[in-house]
């Protein structure tokens, strides 16, 4: 069966649970593992996020969310999170959601600027974000804690210049 790229349910929560369950998952994420069900619901609550998933075969395998800026000088600008089910990765799982989420910002929601951090290590996922335009703009260094360390992150954005 065809990836399919929706817009996010309700009824999709039990899915993306399962996704965060991951330890390899959060492991590139600013959260921590194990999360509960109800610390997985509370990242798909705000109602001014813009929020798609990728279903195959009735079950949904991964999400991308942009979380829009609700500073008033900063409306052009969105954050992305994404995060795919550990069995699709490497797959193109990510790279159409990222592609969807691209579309929907510079043809419907009037971004100008994507932004996101990564983990310099995480280099499937620097590699896919460079592919799509996204370029490097700093380190934060010492910013997160990770595996027993202090861990360095990247910044990364994307400008629409067709705007």
């Amino acid at each position: 069966m065809k990836l399919h790229i929706r817009h996010f349910e309700q009824s999709d929560l039990k899915d993306l649970a399962e996704i965060y369950s991951y330890p390899s998952v959060t492991k590139n994420t600013s959260q921590v593992p194990f999360l509960s069900s109800g610390d997985v619901e509370k990242f798909f609550q705000s109602p001014t996020d813009y929020i798609l998933v990728a279903e195959l075969d009735n079950k949904v395998i991964g999400h991308i969310s942009l979380i829009m800026s609700n500073k008033p000088r900063e409306k052009h600008s969105a954050s992305l999170a994404i995060a795919v089910h550990p069995d699709s990765h490497g797959k193109g799982v990510g790279r159409q959601l990222l592609t969807e989420a691209i579309n929907q910002a510079d043809n419907w929601l009037n971004i100008l600027r994507l932004e996101l951090e990564v983990y310099p290590e995480n280099k499937a996922a620097l590699s896919l974000y460079q592919k799509f335009g996204f370029e490097i703009e700093g380190e934060k260094k010492c910013c997160s804690f990770k595996d027993g360390k202090f861990s360095n992150l990247l910044l990364l954005s994307r400008l629409n210049m067709s705007v």
